[in-house]
């Protein structure tokens, strides 16, 4: 017996049939030369065991739902959501994909037609890397919001990291780390941090502008 009959064989004894192709992907994924890259490892879960996470800065408009809808409706679904295994919730958290993973949940057709199941890769990643991770794809598509990357960069300050590593983490060159900060008023809530003169030049600039116009609409 080859080793296709032989797959063929466990395949049709499992009474779990996507579990049991799940654990030959990730034994397979263990073998494969490529397998620091998580696409190199698609799973297939349900629904249920994909959640969100509280920080994604990233939105899309009911329009471009309603194309993601379609692509998915006509194309099925191409790209799998990323995710990271959360001890604590026992479940899936994901990274990036929340729009992808929503319209299973909005559209009927397409649950039936994925049984409830949803396309993922899992990073192994803690929570400040999680946040980075998702802030990086969704600049990467261009696709982010002000005030959802600003909570990513407060937690982050909270938790003591330095200016440098943010914006290594997140690629953001430090004179947008500065406009950051005088847009969302961190500037004044981390008054006593220490920031690049890169930074405080943007903040002073800012601030000098702000002032400028506020003069010039007394007159």
């Amino acid at each position: 017996m080859n080793i296709r009959e032989e797959i063929k064989k466990e395949f049709d004894a499992a009474q779990d049939k996507l579990a049991y192709l799940n654990d030959l992907r990730k034994y397979i994924s263990t073998l494969s030369p490529e397998n620091v890259n998580p696409v190199d490892c698609v799973l297939w879960v349900p629904k249920e065991q994909v959640v969100a996470n509280n920080y994604n800065p990233n939105h899309v408009a009911d329009k471009e739902m309603k194309l993601l809808y379609t692509s998915v409706r006509e194309d099925g679904y191409t790209m799998p959501i990323v995710t990271i295994w959360d001890d604590n919730l026992k479940k899936y958290v994901i990274i990036d994909g929340f729009h992808r993973n929503l319209v299973i949940r909005k559209f009927p057709d397409i649950d039936a037609r994925c049984k409830g199941m949803l396309p993922i890769v899992v990073l192994d990643k803690d929570i400040d890397q999680r946040m980075a991770s998702t802030i990086r794809h969704n600049r990467a598509r261009g696709s982010h919001s002000i005030d959802g990357t600003a909570n990513i960069v407060f937690q982050m300050l909270k938790d003591g990291k330095s200016e440098r590593e943010i914006c290594e983490n997140l690629g953001m060159e430090q004179r947008e780390f500065g406009k950051l900060m005088f847009v969302t008023g961190f500037a004044k809530i981390f008054k006593n941090y220490h920031y690049s003169a890169c930074v405080e030049k943007v903040v002073d600039e800012k601030r000098v502008a702000r002032e400028t116009k506020q003069k010039e609409a007394k007159k």
